[in-house]
């Protein structure tokens, strides 16, 4: 299958399943990852923090920047299309339907099914992004040094940033995503 139509198949797969929003779909840009190798998982959480930053739901963001990295704007507007499509579809066929049948056990039932597996998803998501920032598994295999596991300057700076963010609430988050950025030229990230 051409490569195109391949990432455009798979976008519309990830909109179909990645019920739950945005960071419901890093586990299948991880799979996307491993399974076609079109980026590294490097480059997944380097696009993960791009998509964080920029207005718009997140995985749209993921999904126009991974179009964009593989097949310049064409591949950002495919990807982005195939990713909505499914819940424009979706949405369009069961709207009428679920007002219709909200109140019904089966209904309900699937709903509350859902729920567990898409906070499985979002977790799942949350542990791979916290491994990869925060600590080195590659060079602690390679070196067998513990110490090396750890990415020291990422931990104090997370801990600098989510001190801040508990204890000064009022606080934009802006202005943390603007201080890590910073943070991380100056530090050498």
């Amino acid at each position: 299958m051409n490569t195109f139509l391949l990432m455009c198949w798979e976008f519309f797969k990830t909109g179909l399943f990645a019920v739950g929003g945005g960071l419901a779909t890093i586990p299948f840009l991880k799979e996307m990852s491993v399974k076609y190798g079109w980026f590294t998982i490097d480059k997944l959480t380097t696009m993960i923090a791009v998509s964080e930053s920029t207005p718009g739901p997140i995985g749209i963001n993921m999904a126009t920047f991974v179009g964009y990295e593989m097949f310049g704007i064409p591949g950002a507007i495919a990807a982005t299309f195939s990713l909505v499509a499914p819940s424009l579809i979706v949405i369009c066929i069961i709207a009428r339907m679920l007002e219709k049948f909200k109140n019904a056990k089966v209904v309900k039932g699937v709903f509350t099914g859902l729920r567990p597996a898409v906070v499985g998803f979002i977790l799942s998501a949350v542990v791979s992004i916290f491994l990869i920032a925060l600590f080195h598994v590659d060079a602690w295999k390679e070196s067998g040094n513990f110490l090396t596991l750890f990415n020291w300057k990422a931990i104090a700076l997370y801990a600098v940033l989510m001190g801040i963010y508990i204890y000064k609430p009022k606080i934009h988050p802006i202005f943390l995503i603007i201080a890590a950025g910073a943070a991380g030229v100056i530090l050498g990230f």
